[in-house]
């Protein structure tokens, strides 16, 4: 099993004949992942890529039975593209775009609250690397041959610490369920608690790595969640260990504002719930792979 996505999961690029988007759609497509078309306004009926291009979601749901979306979009108009996939009815969608501006996000969650959680979609980003099932289906911009599958669910705000963690694991032989970034904006559409939840849901997944940072108090809530609620054991990084308080790190959700939104502090508050604590970014696979050889 996975999580959000798999060999069958029907998927759509929205800013599909964009540089960008043509760049990752390929790469996507070469991976393995079921691409089925992509959006880009009045150039529907066109064909790239060997796909179809359609001028609307709901025509790509309707006709490929589309269920899951990226967006390549600019970031003036990518809210906009990301509630046209809620109200076509797409389950699963990634926002791969940097510089949403923040009031439109908050438009966004709010939009999405609208519709009934059975019928919500699920939204992960924007400014994250994406989604992977390794050996399934890739929904992003990572680097797909730096994972093995396996049992290990990772969820993380930056992706180039998910991508060393892969990489850290594969070393070792230890492979992973699905990796989820979720974004380093300070309003994204899922957050670490909502991402842990589905892993304590999923049957092949056996650890799961939260990789955080400072500013927020997303990482603490999730250590709360899974002393609560979960039965499997969570592992966690957090970045910024040094960060000056009141400076921006890197991304814009990254800044230390109230207390409790240090690194040191969230450690502190992570290692009280339960959760093991992995000292150094590099430390992230031989951390993990101690808690797994306790199971």
């Amino acid at each position: 099993m996975s999580i959000f996505i798999d060999k069958k999961t029907r998927i759509i690029v929205q800013g599909f004949t964009g540089k960008i988007g043509s760049f990752h759609a390929q790469d996507m497509i070469n991976y393995g992942s079921n691409i089925v078309g992509g959006i880009t306004p009045g150039k529907g009926g066109q064909t790239h890529l060997n796909l179809p291009v359609f001028n609307t979601v709901k025509e790509s749901v309707e006709q490929e039975g589309a269920e899951a979306s990226i967006i390549f979009v600019p970031p003036a108009y990518a809210a906009d593209s990301i509630m046209e996939a809620a109200d076509a009815g797409i389950k699963y969608c990634v926002a791969i775009t940097d510089g949403i501006p923040t009031q439109d996000m908050m438009k966004v969650k709010q939009y999405l609250r609208k519709f009934s959680p059975e019928d919500r979609m699920i939204l992960t980003g924007p400014n994250c690397a994406g989604t992977i099932s390794p050996g399934k289906s890739m929904l992003g911009i990572m680097p797909g041959y730096i994972y093995i599958a396996g049992n290990i669910g990772v969820v993380g705000r930056s992706g180039t610490l998910g991508y060393e963690a892969a990489d850290q694991m594969k070393r070792l032989g230890i492979g992973i369920s699905t990796s989820v970034g979720i974004g380093g904006d300070p309003i994204n559409g899922s957050s670490h608690r909502d991402i842990i939840e589905k892993f304590e849901q999923d049957d092949d997944t056996k650890v799961i790595l939260m990789i955080g940072e400072i500013g927020g108090p997303q990482e603490v809530e999730a250590g709360l969640f899974s002393k609560e609620n979960m039965n499997k054991p969570v592992v966690a990084y957090i970045a910024g260990l040094t960060a000056p308080k009141g400076r921006q790190m890197g991304h814009a959700g990254a800044i230390i504002s109230v207390s409790g939104e240090s690194a040191a502090e969230k450690v502190e508050m992570l290692k009280t719930l339960g959760v093991t604590i992995a000292p150094t970014p590099s430390a992230m696979g031989q951390t993990v792979a101690k808690v797994l050889a306790k199971l």
